[in-house]
């Protein structure tokens, strides 16, 4: 049996998944059909081609299960495969096998489709120099599963929820004064709290210029366009980070790469999964 130690975090989840699937009864069905000795044995086969994603997550899921059963990983988190490419063997109690596998599928699934996608953004801007990241538009209570999911894909983190870095908004510049005036609003915030990185958004070339004169950590460059991106860029900004955030497709990321910027987020990287087809076969 293999070793896997999970965080709180994984562990939470996990149980939160099995309680929401297995409620009070349990499988009702595998209860009545599969008696509690017998043994078995499945394969995890990917139906369409990707990046895997999740692995340790969906062996917790057996695990948590029953700890008996034996999760062997053919295939690890990040590397591609092909269809019909089988990316673990489970062994153990078929009861157990068949309690956990929607939810191990679900996990899986749900991480390889994100890891896929990332991997297909990381390709379009190879050899530019641009990193590819999220956004916290996650699925609630799975956060940590997306953003794992698109390290395992290639990408970039970018910051995990509210309390772990600055992200100046225009709600934040309008309630604070304006841009200087919010990013030196968190530099005092910081002195009593702690570094964090200060990161903030410009919609157009005078916001960038007011960013810049305060000299945050990071800036987003808000919806802009190629032209817009690329001027920005072209204005000396030291060692100040750029990020290109919105509109960004597959189609035109090599496109935004290629203006200077630092950074592509994209969104739907997370808030529009669509899961790598996966499926678990008994093979005895």
């Amino acid at each position: 049996m293999s070793e896997i130690k999970l965080n709180r975090v994984a562990k939470a989840i996990i149980r939160r998944a099995l309680r929401e699937d297995l409620g009070k009864r349990g499988d009702i069905t595998t209860r009545a059909t599969i008696p509690g000795d017998t043994e078995g044995e499945a394969v995890i086969i990917a139906k369409a081609g990707g990046v895997i994603a999740g692995q340790r997550i969906a062996e917790g899921v057996f695990h948590a299960v029953e700890r008996s059963v034996d999760y062997r990983l053919l295939v690890q988190d990040g590397e591609p495969v092909e269809e019909k490419t089988v990316i673990a063997r489970i062994k153990g109690k078929l009861w157990a096998i068949l309690v956990a596998e929607r939810t191990a599928l679900n996990i899986l699934g749900r991480c390889s489709g994100i890891a896929t996608l990332t991997n297909a953004f990381v390709k379009a801007v190879e050899e530019t120099g641009v990193k590819i990241s999220e956004t916290r538009k996650t699925a609630p209570g799975l956060r940590y599963l997306d953003k794992a999911a698109v390290v395992a894909g290639g990408g970039v983190n970018h910051r995990y929820a509210l309390h772990d870095a600055f992200l100046i908004k225009e709600n934040h510049v309008a309630g604070a004064g304006g841009i200087v005036a919010a990013i030196e609003a968190c530099r005092k915030f910081a002195e009593k709290h702690g570094r964090f990185r200060i990161m903030v958004e410009a919609a157009d070339m005078d916001d960038y210029r007011s960013a810049l004169s305060a000299k945050p950590d990071r800036i987003l460059l808000d919806n802009m366009d190629c032209d817009q991106l690329a001027a920005c860029a072209a204005v000396p900004h030291d060692k100040i980070e750029l990020e290109a955030t919105g509109g960004i497709s597959l189609e035109n990321a090599r496109e935004f790469a290629e203006t200077g910027v630092d950074y592509l987020s994209v969104g739907a990287l997370t808030h529009s999964v669509r899961a790598l087809d996966l499926s678990l076969l008994v093979e005895r």
